[in-house]
């Protein structure tokens, strides 16, 4: 599992094929959001079962700390080997790439 700003995932995004995924519950990003695919963190492990386990992943949540659990479950249960996890989740984000994000 990597750790990256926000500023690095965009990068990537623009660069690479990767699945970027937004593990907040659905009123979380209905309120704020990145554009991400929104997956909330329970529904995770069926979402992922059917995709290839090396296409990158990036994690985004609030602040960093579902992402990382998230991260290491679908490292250890599904075998994925490339998961990175934005640094600081949409709080990061926004100060990163997107002041125009209105977070509480």
């Amino acid at each position: 599992m990597k750790y990256w700003s926000a500023h690095q995932c965009k990068v990537f995004i623009e660069t690479e094929k990767v699945l970027t995924i937004d593990i907040r519950e659905p009123y979380e990003f209905q309120q704020v959001n990145c554009g991400f695919t929104n997956i909330p963190m329970d529904l995770l492990m069926n979402y992922l079962e059917s995709k290839d386990r090396n296409t990158p992943i990036i994690l985004l949540c609030h602040s960093g700390k579902r992402s990382q659990a998230a991260g290491n479950l679908i490292e250890t249960e599904l075998g994925f080997s490339d998961v990175i996890i934005v640094e600081h989740g949409i709080k990061g984000w926004q100060i990163e790439v997107d002041p125009s994000l209105k977070l509480d």
